[in-house]
């Protein structure tokens, strides 16, 4: 139960982590294609205004009428793309993502939450309302009361505070860093979280009568899911600056 909890865990912590750079990254396409959108309609617009082909270009004029070519030289064209290799690409993904979590130059601490604060939030809405509905179905079919469920409640509450000490001194000694890929820090990290969230089901066990705490795993639902996505990540302190 322990190991499956901690590989709930980090598969829960990328995942929180993707929600938030898929949303972010999904906003910046949206921009992207809209100002494209808009500079395609002024191109086709200015095109429309061209009533005399002799107001093309002059390489266009060389093609059609075939003259020109000697005055005006080859025409220019694009360099040819050059495709990105897997470790390029890598590269590109982790400076892109050290610019969106990391510190920027000269930026407070307030100014890092003002930005990223929002971003979480709205990262995590969907994932939230997800295990949040789970939860609802899961304390519906174990008969969970309203007053059992509030105890859950405080218990999570606590769980929640640790967890927050535990990422702030991971973030704090750059274990987790934006900066840079450190696989083994989140490996360490994520199982550090597992065994946290895993002590969560004891405490379960102590608000729930054994069938409940039966029917719930029986459902399908995690408590460890649940507390890895609803935990308070906005409130994390900001990373150090880069150096």
């Amino acid at each position: 139960m322990a190991r499956a909890t901690q590989v709930l865990a980090v598969t829960t912590t990328v995942a929180v982590v993707a929600a938030i750079w898929l949303f972010v990254d999904n906003r910046s396409l949206r921009a992207q294609l809209s100002d494209r959108a808009t500079g395609s309609a002024a191109a086709a617009a200015a095109s429309e205004k061209v009533a005399d082909p002799e107001g093309l270009d002059p390489w266009a004029r060389a093609s059609r009428g075939g003259t020109g070519a000697k005055m005006h030289g080859t025409p220019p064209a694009l360099p040819e793309a050059k495709e990105e290799s897997r470790l390029e690409k890598r590269q590109r993904r982790q400076a892109e993502f050290a610019a969106m979590f990391g510190r920027g130059s000269g930026e407070t601490p307030d100014e890092y939450r003002a930005r990223m604060v929002p971003l979480i939030k709205t990262g995590l809405a969907i994932p939230r309302a997800h295990v949040e509905e789970l939860r609802k179905q899961a304390e519906a079919a174990a008969h969970i009361t309203a007053e059992q469920s509030k105890k859950l409640d405080a218990a999570f509450d606590k769980a929640y505070s640790n967890v927050l000490d535990y990422a702030n001194k991971e973030i704090a000694d750059g274990t987790l860093s934006p900066y840079e890929r450190n696989v083994s820090g989140m490996l360490e990290f994520a199982g550090g979280l597992g065994t946290m969230l895993g002590e969560v089901n004891g405490q379960v066990g102590q608000v729930l009568s054994p069938d409940q705490v039966k029917a719930l795993g029986d459902s399908g639902f995690e408590w460890g899911e649940y507390l890895a996505v609803e935990a308070p990540w906005e409130k994390l302190d900001p990373p150090p600056p880069k150096h």
